[in-house]
């Protein structure tokens, strides 16, 4: 089994000896294998190629970029492998290109020959070329997965995700050759070779070719519903492609970033299932929770709850027929998701005397959405933040939602359906959970906190926004005799800041609106005004948000 890493490979060359091909596109737990042998600021996708490579003992690459290059010569100075071979891959197709293809295809079979034994077979290789030659594109709507390569596993979570086909259109996935010419079987090997160069060199361009007009070929197409474009960090041949898409293509778009390595799947299927529902297709996600059949509504069935299940708290709206709010609950989430929305089902059920029973539809939202056993539906959190500020305030066009683990910035239209949305990557700064780190390194409850935050004297800068190095220079500040107003303060500017930057990449516009437990600390909001320029509009309780917009979706089924 000999691994390969890009679709310019020769795949149907090692067929023609007898080989059989392994795309090295996995998923890795850690990158401390290739961590030992490379510097770790190499990409995250050299690093995963590296750590893979390392369990194959035949292995062919591809110099695509300097990365890849650096993985060759260190595979090449370990001596592990028992047949290596790296292709200088031209970066395009004209006469030339396909000249200089054509000898490393010879150069190739001279080497893989002589390392199998075995001898080429015209048969084989025609055979492996026709079956590599097949309809690009589907003729029904689709998802299409665009930019950097992704792996099985996120691949699957992507399909998960939507109803309809996903197709994987990185290249991973997307390697396919024009039929061969009835006169190939006539052929000799070196002209059978210049054809193939040819073949393999016009496949649709990936984004280190120098020419890529043909890639437009890709998000042209009429049956595209959606586009999931996937980045890699530090990775800029796919940014480049991803910004003219943004800027210029009118199919909805969903940016994602991977990093090659095992992650939970949490804040990325919920970012899909509301790219799905802002797409409005009308089935369910084909790998997503089965929704419960909520019983029929006899008439004495008037309520109708959302419960927004939060990595903090858990919080329970309970609306009435006319959508007047009868009950809501606010309680910790604790371990267990399923603890915490028993508690608010418990709580709003004793406010107005019901029983569960009682309960016409309930809505579940947030990340524990899919583990609360009564709920007769889910919808995401971004879409019912929107639902939920939509009501409250149809003005808005930007909801600013700060919660326990996450931030999150939501657009919205006129009629309050979500236009786009952006949230934090996988740090907790900024968000709820930093400001309880920081208040007990301050020996502060969050409500005196939130007070002493408004008093303040100097300006400090708190120029870290990690959580950890945060909180060593908030001691640093405390070991230098620094009021915990001024210190708060400079935490407050720096949330605020951090927030800022992500609304104005969002594209956010006024009015505003912040949603979310943050919103209660008027040291953050006051910051937060002073960076937007503009008012923020907060309700009483700016916890409920998600949950109305449940419980908003419960009453009307939409």
């Amino acid at each position: 089994m000999i691994g390969y890493s890009c679709k310019y490979a020769p795949l149907e060359l090692i067929a023609a000896y007898g080989g059989e091909a392994l795309m090295l596109d996995a998923e890795t737990e850690d990158f401390s294998r290739a961590e030992t042998l490379t510097h770790a600021n190499v990409c995250c996708h050299a690093k995963a190629l590296l750590t893979q490579a390392l369990d194959i003992s035949e292995l062919v690459l591809t110099d695509c970029c300097d990365a890849t290059r650096r993985t060759y010569d260190v595979l090449e100075s370990e001596g592990r492998q028992r047949f290596l071979f790296q292709f200088d891959l031209p970066h395009d197709d004209a006469a030339c290109a396909r000249q200089r293809m054509t000898r490393e295809l010879l150069r190739f079979a001279k080497a893989y020959g002589a390392y199998t034994g075995a001898a080429f077979s015209k048969a084989k290789f025609l055979a492996a070329c026709r079956d590599n030659s097949h309809a690009l594109l589907p003729n029904e709507p689709f998802i299409a997965v665009l930019g950097a390569r992704v792996s099985p596993q996120l691949l699957g979570q992507i399909r998960c995700a939507f109803s309809i086909p996903v197709e994987n259109l990185t290249c991973s996935g997307l390697r396919t050759l024009e039929e061969p010419p009835k006169e190939a079987a006539d052929f000799s090997f070196e002209e059978l070779m210049d054809w193939y160069a040819g073949a393999l060199l016009r496949q649709t361009p990936c984004m280190r070719m120098t020419d890529i007009a043909a890639r437009r070929t890709l998000y042209e197409n009429e049956h595209i519903r959606g586009i999931v474009y996937n980045t890699v960090k530090f990775c800029d041949y796919y940014g480049f492609e991803y910004a003219e898409l943004k800027a210029k293509s009118r199919i909805p778009l969903l940016k994602i970033e991977s990093d090659y390595t095992v992650t939970a799947p949490g804040q990325l299927t919920t970012r899909l299932e509301a790219f799905r529902e802002s797409l409005d297709l009308t089935a369910k996600p084909s790998g997503a929770q089965p929704s419960r059949t909520p019983e029929p509504n006899p008439m004495n069935k008037h309520l109708f709850a959302g419960i927004d299940s939060g990595s903090t708290t858990t919080n329970m709206v309970v609306l009435d027929a006319n959508e007047t709010l009868l009950a809501f609950s606010i309680v910790r989430t604790g371990p267990r998701a399923q603890m915490g929305a028993q508690a608010a089902l418990e709580d709003v059920c004793k406010q107005l005397n019901i029983k569960k029973e009682d309960f016409a539809a309930i809505v579940a939202t947030g990340y524990g959405r899919n583990n609360i056993p009564f709920a007769t539906d889910t919808r995401t959190e971004i879409t019912c933040h929107a639902r939920g500020a939509h009501f409250l305030n149809p003005a808005v066009r930007t909801i600013i939602d700060i919660g326990g683990q996450d931030s999150k910035i939501i657009n919205l239209d006129e009629t309050g359906h979500v236009t786009g949305f952006m949230m934090n990557d996988k740090c907790a700064a900024g968000t709820g959970r930093f400001l309880e780190m920081m208040a007990r390194t301050l020996e502060l409850d969050m409500a005196e906190m939130s007070r002493r935050g408004l008093t303040w004297d100097k300006e400090l800068t708190i120029s870290s926004m990690c959580t950890v190095f945060a909180e060593s220079e908030v001691i640093s500040l405390i070991a230098d005799n620094h009021t915990d107003s001024d210190i708060i303060h400079g935490l407050n500017k720096s949330i605020a800041g951090k927030t800022a930057a992500m609304a104005a990449r969002a594209k956010g516009q006024p009015p505003y609106m912040m949603t979310g437990g943050v919103a209660r600390n008027r040291g953050v909001v006051q910051a937060l005004e002073e960076k937007l320029g503009a008012k923020l509009s907060i309700s009483e309780n700016p916890d409920l948000c998600g949950a109305l917009g449940a419980a908003l979706f419960a009453l009307h089924g939409d």
